[in-house]
């Protein structure tokens, strides 16, 4: 679907605005200073080859047989995938084919092994509409498949979008509303559970299948349950006035381990929260209902709670040890205690963060994503449970991540390089005892189906290097810089600057973990090769870099302190002897266009030109996208801070021309927040161009969306900083 584009009629004075008009490698775009866009940016070849690769992500292993699936999304095209013991050679399990805006996300096997669900469609809205980015006129729906390994086509199983599978494999639980129901696998009517005030969710099967601890959202609270099937009863684990979540049995089904967080009323969305008051583990007896603290977070540095990507954030591992995230040191680490208490034991020392974390099927080690010894890369280890020395799995400057241990001891994941795209490996038995990434093997081949396509630009690529920029208030701030493959002594080049989303986020030395950043690092390769000088900037409030920096001081709606990095950034690029200081531009999306909207609005004697996708322009607004209940009116004070932590607070001073990208089913930010900023930008005299994609979402889900996105933004800083 085309997006629809405008531009405003009032224009810049471009004789402040150095404008290099070259031959462009897009169709029908050179055009004069102070005209109107003209046709749509058609993506250059190689800016389609640079976004060609397929994304995998999702592993999961099956319960025996050591087989793997994960979900490739090729162009759009989204399908499930799996790899098999002992050849491992990845194959498709399903065959959708087009690029229509339908996710796909893996729900859970049967303890066999031989089936896999999977829901296919994205969740609704507010108004309960599902994401429909190709607007067809049938609608759509999200519903849960079945699909063998060894039958072939996938069979639908109805309108729930959660599957918790029993121990006996005869079926699976899933909430709806306020209810849990059982669905058997054998294709009966789903039979209902129970109903629970609050929202249900965490369904977990005790060990022996006769039992469902649960947690049930109240609100300003939350408890964590224990349903009893055989006498249909209901019993409450310590309820408190507390939020209780990630309940996790025991191997013996005796007892159930959750995360307390204490009661708070203090409103903290997108502001700094250092502290609160300290969070805990318990231990609950599912007969009696009665918990015991088992361990408790310290006041001050690592109260507040902050997790991993994890099935639990509680991992029950062997001989009673619970493995847990905490930042007590400023770093997101994990700990082992015993389940009836003591000492909590440091398992992962050091200054570095915790990304990914998984037991072994023995429950001995945690396999877990860390940067330990490589700030800007994430690579594999294990640790033994009851503590150790951790293992590196893997070495050198690639990126590893989503480790899922397999049934027959090997270990399956995803990784990256500087120059190669992210695609699936698998470390076998001997290998994983040996470590080393150079010993592992890609599931899907370069150039087959499903690999890493012929011709794609390996060797032409660059490989970024990381270096610090002074913010404005001298903080220290991370980034990495391309620089051109052709630059040569003496030349000076435009250049341009790219801020993530988040915030929580950081870019990485190579192709990201998640698709938004690995088309986003694609893009800023593709501009490097176009000739740009290109720095990404991992600003304050980001993740990576410990407690202290992604809970910055004042970020955000609580006094916009990144924009010290922003100034820094453009301080930065115009000091260099090989950027050319009157061309240089910024992007970014979601939190990264806040911040481009930001250096445009206060900085446009820094960045001359700017693309921002779906930004943020009023925290306010911003706010009350996440929480419907918020209203500036209950706390004045932070209200007017918040605006003027936001662009839209300042726009007199914004002169840079401006591409605004957004869809307008954007469930992340609200697509008036683009709207309210067009309009005055207008009435303002500023050149400002659109790119708006009906029905789509944040994340952009049609592949064809993200082609048009990036080419219009390639296209645009062409037309305002020039090429060459």
């Amino acid at each position: 679907m085309s997006p629809t584009r405008h531009c405003s009629l009032t224009l810049l004075l471009w004789a402040t605005l150095p404008v290099v008009l070259l031959a462009l490698p897009f169709q029908g775009l050179a055009q004069a200073p102070g005209t109107a866009a003209g046709p749509e940016a058609a993506p250059s070849e190689l800016l389609q080859t640079l976004l060609a690769p397929p994304f995998p992500y999702g592993m999961r292993a099956a319960p025996q047989g050591g087989t793997v699936a994960w979900i490739q999304n090729d162009r759009g095209v989204r399908n499930i995938w799996v790899a098999e013991a002992p050849e491992y050679e990845g194959r498709p399990l399903t065959s959708y084919q087009r690029d229509d805006g339908q996710e796909l996300s893996l729900a859970a096997w049967t303890p066999d092994g031989g089936t896999l669900l999977y829901v296919r469609g994205g969740a609704p809205n507010r108004q309960g509409e599902h994401p429909n980015p190709e607007s067809d006129p049938e609608g759509v729906e999200r519903a849960m498949w079945k699909i063998s390994l060894d039958e072939g086509d996938p069979v639908r199983v109805g309108e729930m979008t959660n599957a918790s599978v029993a121990p006996d494999g005869s079926g699976f639980a899933f909430t709806r509303g306020g209810d849990i129901w059982f669905q058997p696998l054998d294709g009966d009517d789903a039979r209902r559970l129970a109903t629970v005030r609050g929202g249900p969710g965490s369904l977990t099967w005790s060990p022996d299948g006769e039992r469902l601890a649960f947690t049930s959202s109240r609100g300003s609270h939350a408890f964590v349950g224990v349903l009893d099937l055989a006498e249909q009863s209901i019993r409450w684990m310590d309820p408190d006035v507390d939020t209780d979540r990630n309940p996790v049995w025991s191997p013996e089904g005796d007892r159930v381990a959750f995360i307390r967080i204490a009661a708070s009323s203090e409103f903290t969305l997108f502001r700094a929260a250092r502290e609160a008051h300290p969070w805990s583990i318990r231990v609950a007896d599912v007969e009696t209902g009665r918990s015991t603290e088992i361990w408790r977070a310290r006041e001050g540095v690592g109260s507040r709670f902050y997790g991993v990507n994890a099935p639990n954030q509680i991992l029950w591992g062997q001989g009673d040890h619970l493995v847990f995230p905490w930042e007590g040191t400023g770093w997101v680490l994990l700990y082992s205690i015993p389940a009836d208490g003591g000492e909590a034991r440091l398992l992962t020392p050091g200054e570095f963060e915790v990304a990914d974390a998984v037991l072994s099927p023995d429950r001995s080690h945690v396999i877990l994503s860390s940067n330990q010894g490589d700030i800007d890369r994430r690579h594999l280890w294990r640790v033994p449970v009851d503590g150790g020395p951790p293992e590196l799995l893997t070495a050198g400057e690639g990126i590893e991540w989503e480790p899922t241990p397999l049934s027959d001891g090997g270990l399956a994941f995803l990784r990256s390089g500087a120059r190669t795209p992210a695609h699936a490996a698998i470390l076998g038995p001997d290998q994983v005892s040996a470590g080393g990434v150079d010993r592992a093997r890609t599931l899907v081949q370069d150039g087959a189906r499903g690999g890493i396509p012929e011709g794609f630009p390996t060797d032409r690529l660059v490989t970024p290097r990381a270096v610090t920029v002074t913010a404005a208030d001298g903080m220290e701030v991370p980034a990495q810089l391309f620089l051109p493959p052709d630059l040569a002594p003496g030349q000076r080049r435009p250049a341009i600057a790219f801020f993530h989303g988040g915030s929580r986020r950081q870019m990485l030395l190579g192709f990201h973990d998640r698709m938004y950043y690995h088309h986003a690092y694609a893009l800023n390769q593709y501009l490097a090769l176009e000739g740009y000088v290109v720095l990404s900037v991992n600003f304050r409030s980001g993740t990576g870099y410990g407690m202290e920096f992604r809970e910055a001081l004042d970020y955000g709606a609580g006094g916009a302190s990144e924009f010290r990095d922003v100034v820094g950034t453009g301080l930065y690029l115009k000091g260099r002897d090989d950027v050319d200081p009157e061309r240089i531009g910024l992007w970014g999306g979601s939190y990264g266009g806040y911040l481009t909207a930001m250096g445009l609005a206060r900085a446009s004697d820094l960045f001359a030109a700017g693309v921002d996708i779906h930004g943020v322009h009023d925290w306010n607004v911003g706010i009350a996208t996440f929480r419907p209940d918020y209203s500036p009116l209950d706390d004045p004070e932070a209200g007017r801070i918040a605006f003027e932590s936001s662009p839209m607070a300042t726009l007199d001073d914004w002169r840079s021309p401006v591409l605004l990208i957004h869809g307008d089913d954007d469930r992340n930010v609200r697509f008036l927040e683009t709207v309210n900023l067009v309009e005055e930008l207008r009435k303002r005299d500023v050149h400002t161009e659109t790119v708006v994609f009906p029905d789509e979402v944040h994340s952009f889900l049609l592949h064809r969306n993200w082609l048009e996105a990036y080419g219009a933004t390639a296209d645009f800083f062409q037309r305002m900083l020039g090429g060459r």
